[in-house]
């Protein structure tokens, strides 16, 4: 967490810059204070008051502003963060940043700053390869500048190749590896599976659910983030991979399976996927055709991924969490399901229709462990996760000292 930590946030004038809003939410969620920089270019892709609303703070970008100086000179704005993060990083302002010019109040202070600086850089592909670039990251590199990213991808100018800003999760981290605050899991492993599975009926159709596998993937997240090595096991989603996760694919319950027995041992698990209970006996090898009677499909039992990991015998994780999704007496249905399955602890929620859980941005959780049931106020799934990873911090360590 970044729970007091002040950072100084350089909004320089490139097409990722609408990224810096989203960058400003997450570390505002995770408890730091925020102030915000926008330069003249920057202030052409989003407006000062965008960036006001989400600082709750005044936008700073006129180094002669007489009001501004008064309140806040721009020295002690460079000097009173814990850290500078200038997102996105042009070509321009990396050079002068090597260079020592400080032409404006960005730039300013840059120059004037005793604390460390991270940049997450952001330009065409071959701006970025530019010997001039790379000369530049180089020196920064050697006077203790941060970089993270450039990712490769597909540009806004049609381009493909390294130069795209780093995703907002990756700059996180970063902010979180530089602050000191990340690592309460560093050197543990963590395995999550997320998402719903496909069971073929033939070729081209099979049996789903509605998982969106978004609470799934932010657990992934939030345990890379504080420092394990997570392993994501996912089933079909339209979900960007989280940054510095492994990820297996899978479609089948038994591919999941087969996919988190060999991950095994690790310290964690967690099953957040939506398996199917059931598959398709028999799955033809051509495509049902319609015909006027209705095809007869005989079901039979998935294995249960949960319960096998949690009743290992020679690989059982320290602790073993899964999720229960239930439409009634959630909290009943989630303790029930803690015995047959096994486990530790249980996540039971309310996926019914109109909770809104399944697809949606929120979730409502009840843990049920040793101790009870512990409900917790309706979150964002990223919130979710978050507090979920720093239960699991915590049990661990106090395990650990035993």
């Amino acid at each position: 967490m970044l729970q007091g930590k002040r950072i100084l946030l350089i909004v320089s004038g490139g097409i990722a810059a609408y990224k810096a809003l989203e960058l400003v939410r997450r570390l505002r969620e995770r408890g730091a204070e925020v102030r915000a920089i926008l330069t003249k270019g920057g202030a052409e892709f989003i407006t000062p008051l965008s960036l006001s609303a989400l600082t709750e703070d005044r936008v700073y970008s006129d180094l002669f502003s007489l009001t501004d100086e008064a309140e806040m000179g721009h020295i002690q704005l460079s000097r009173a963060a814990d850290l500078l993060v200038v997102a996105p990083a042009t070509a321009d302002i990396l050079a002068k940043m090597t260079a020592g010019i400080a032409d404006d109040l960005a730039t300013t202070a840059l120059l004037a700053t005793d604390k460390p600086v991270l940049v997450a850089p952001a330009m065409n592909v071959r701006m970025w390869q530019h010997a001039a670039t790379q000369e530049n990251i180089g020196r920064l590199r050697e006077r203790g500048v941060h970089i993270v990213g450039p990712n490769k991808g597909p540009m806004a100018c049609g381009e493909f190749g390294p130069g795209r800003m780093a995703e907002v999760m990756e700059i996180i981290a970063a902010i979180e590896r530089r602050l000191g605050t990340a690592g309460a899991l560093a050197g543990r492993k963590a395995l999550v599976t997320s998402g719903p599975t496909h069971e073929p009926i033939d070729p081209v159709r099979y049996i789903a659910n509605r998982s969106s596998g978004r609470q799934g993937h932010a657990i992934a997240e939030a345990f890379a983030a504080a420092g394990a090595e997570t392993l994501l096991v996912s089933g079909p989603v339209s979900l960007d991979d989280p940054p510095g996760v492994r990820v297996i694919k899978v479609e089948s319950a038994r591919e999941m399976l087969e996919a988190c027995l060999a991950a095994l041992p690790v310290d964690v698990a967690v099953g957040a996927a939506a398996v199917a209970d059931w598959r398709v006996a028999g799955v033809p090898t051509q495509k049902l055709k319609k015909k006027a009677e209705l095809p007869e499909l005989k079901l039979e039992e998935n294995p249960d991924i949960l319960a096998q990991i949690a009743r290992h015998r020679e690989a059982r994780p320290r602790l073993v969490i899964g999720f229960a999704a239930e439409t009634e007496r959630v909290a009943e249905q989630g303790r029930a399901k803690r015995q047959r399955k096994g486990c530790d602890w249980i996540l039971a929620n309310d996926v019914s229709a109109e909770s809104g859980t399944f697809g949606g941005a929120d979730n409502e959780i009840t843990l049920i462990d040793d101790s009870g049931a512990e409900t917790w106020p309706r979150l964002s799934k990223h919130a979710v996760a978050r507090r979920l990873v720093e239960r699991v911090a915590r049990h661990l360590a106090s395990e650990s000292k035993r």
